[in-house]
């Protein structure tokens, strides 16, 4: 195939394809998914062979936003329901963090809900940040606290944080119709402050929210004009309760499609598969492997995810390789850009928490949003519906929607 044989070509030369070619992957049919898949793995394999990283979540604080991300179950108004807590103490954090270092993982996604931290916050946060270096060394950590103020992405540095989060989630045309409360603008700052402060910079998107094929190319394309070290895609939870509880819009075939159009544009990046793999993959994850280089580990922010013994031994059946904490995750050119900033203990590569992979949940640092109806409630199934694509998707599976009900913020084990 024409097309494959270009993209696969443009990557492994760091090229970027044109936006037909990228819309033309997300057009591609199910017959010739696989090959999809093959061309964009030799360009995975080029740059990161075939290690994954593995990616902890802890979600500091929970629930009780002011912003109003329709996504999210964390949102003004959201009456899913989610474990609500205040900020852990350093001790507890850093108590979290260890289980996930214990599973495999080499970086922890510190997540915070909220509009953005109060200085008093960033202090809290650095204290968690010193802790879990203290505990755990050679583990990076990556903070995902909202929109920054002034100055805060420095004393994050100054703490010990190696990345920041904050997703663009999706197209700037269609940013208002998902949000109202800030803007594409300011996420685009905030990440762009992350950045000047010597931090490996982390931003995604996420799919499944009603998008065009036009608006998540337009977003991919932004996050590579943006350069992030680590882009996350996640694929939203339609959590019962929540506004976009009736979106049901992806198939695993759709997922792996929109994976492969970020390997080809974003060749050389930290692609992770975020919150909503285990709902809209299922048991094409192994697949996603070939195209994506790094995965959360265990559960999310207010979703429960695959046990995280399951996503080893994925990973193992697959042949893959779990990425020790050792190895620097990013291509030699991109690690060397970022020590060249200053960026140190960096060069492990962007995460992606919360908001990371932005919301582990559902893509965005909270997770989502609600309505009466807890998230995992059962729910009515749809007709399929046509995605962006075209394709048929599958009736609505709200039996593998589950709110998370152990680890951080609870008295129950983790799930790592």
């Amino acid at each position: 195939m024409d097309l494959l044989n270009t993209l696969v070509d443009k990557g492994l030369r760091r090229e970027l394809p044109t936006r037909e070619e990228a819309l033309a992957v997300l057009a591609t049919s199910d017959d010739e998914l696989l090959d999809v898949v093959a061309a964009a793995g030799k360009v995975r394999r080029q740059w990161f062979g075939r290690r994954v990283k593995l990616n902890y979540l802890v979600n500091l604080k929970s629930g009780l936003c002011p912003e109003d991300c329709s996504y999210c179950s964390q949102r003004l108004g959201s009456t899913a329901g989610i474990l609500k807590y205040t900020w852990l103490k350093p001790d507890e954090a850093s108590q979290a963090a260890a289980a996930g270092v214990a599973g495999g993982a080499k970086r922890v996604c510190l997540v915070a809900s909220g509009r953005g931290p109060t200085d008093r916050d960033v202090d809290r946060v650095s204290r968690t940040i010193e802790a879990i270096k203290e505990q755990n060394e050679g583990i990076e950590v990556c903070a995902c606290l909202g929109l920054l103020s002034a100055g805060q992405a420095d004393k994050l540095r100054t703490a010990g944080a190696d990345a920041y989060n904050h997703n663009l989630n999706t197209s700037e045309a269609t940013y208002g119709e998902i949000t109202t409360t800030h803007t594409y603008a300011d996420r685009v700052d905030t990440v762009q402050q992350a950045q000047a402060a010597g931090l490996s910079a982390c931003s995604g998107l996420i799919a499944g929210m009603g998008e065009t094929d036009e608006d998540l190319v337009d977003v991919v394309y932004a996050l590579r004009d943006l350069d992030p070290d680590s882009v996350p895609v996640n694929f939203l939870i339609p959590f019962e309760g929540t506004p976009l509880a009736k979106e049901w819009n992806l198939t695993p075939q759709r997922c792996l499609r929109i994976l492969a159009m970020v390997r080809f544009v974003c060749p050389d990046v930290e692609v992770r598969i975020a919150g909503g793999r285990e709902v809209h993959l299922r048991s094409m994850q192994p697949l996603a492997l070939h195209l994506a280089n790094s995965i959360f580990l265990g559960d999310y922010l207010t979703s429960e995810g695959q046990a995280g013994k399951t996503d080893l031994e994925m990973i193992a059946d697959a042949g893959f390789e779990v990425e020790g904490a050792g190895t620097v995750t990013l291509p030699e050119h991109r690690a060397d850009a970022i020590a060249a900033a200053g960026c140190g203990s960096h060069a492990g590569g962007a995460d992606g928490g919360g908001g990371c992979g932005s919301h582990g949940d559902a893509g965005g640092g909270c997770g989502p949003c609600g309505s009466s109806e807890p998230a995992g409630s059962s729910a009515p199934s749809q007709a399929p519906k046509t995605d962006a694509g075209g394709d048929e998707t599958s009736d609505a599976r709200t039996d593998l929607v589950a709110v998370r009900r152990r680890g951080a913020g609870t008295d129950l084990a983790p799930n790592a």
